[in-house]
């Protein structure tokens, strides 16, 4: 009987998470097609919303979901020491979780430790090159660190994708920024 109770077990995890991770994939290229052709804010708001909530869920892991969301929730508390080692444990288990290395390198950003923040940026993008958040990320990093070119070139890569982004109102504020530079 408990062979049987195993053989089970295996079935539906098959069943249940290993298509789950490319149903996600296919699910999120459906609302990046969705968000490229939208214009209508509140369309690409919700929009927005659905995506980050499946970065926001490990497509095979429901623990690593949750110390995702601990961490999430040290950092709104200011407790980032303790919010890295946290996204630093779920990396070790998952280093292709591009969420995973978002956050962190969100708390990089907040405890100024720049360059680290920028090369989990790089992993971010290198498993997902269509994360908005990341880049709106790598462009606020650039712009205190006074490259303003990047920081443009940045949030551009976000539009063609999120043609309605919010951060591209950025863009020009960055120009006059340069412009007042090059005085």
């Amino acid at each position: 009987m408990s062979f049987f109770r195993i053989f089970i077990a295996l079935f539906l995890t098959h069943i249940f998470f290993l298509p789950g991770h490319s149903s996600q994939k296919n699910i999120l290229n459906e609302l990046f097609d969705q968000l490229e052709k939208v214009n209508n804010s509140k369309t690409a708001e919700f929009l927005e919303n659905k995506i980050w909530s499946i970065w926001n869920k490990h497509p095979k892991d429901i623990r690593l979901t949750e110390k995702l969301e601990l961490g999430a929730e040290l950092i709104q508390y200011g407790n980032y020491d303790y919010a890295l080692k946290i996204f630093d444990n779920i990396l070790a288990t998952d280093p292709e979780w591009s969420e995973a290395w978002n956050k962190r390198a969100t708390v990089f950003f907040l405890m100024k430790q720049y360059k680290k923040s920028l090369s989990d940026i790089e992993k971010v993008l290198a498993i997902e090159s269509r994360h908005f958040g990341a880049l709106s990320g790598q462009a606020r990093i650039f712009i205190k660190l006074h490259e303003y070119e990047k920081a443009i070139i940045s949030l551009k890569r976000a539009l063609e994708f999120y043609p309605t982004f919010r951060s591209g109102e950025l863009i020009p504020e960055i120009e006059k920024l340069i412009k007042e530079e090059s005085i």
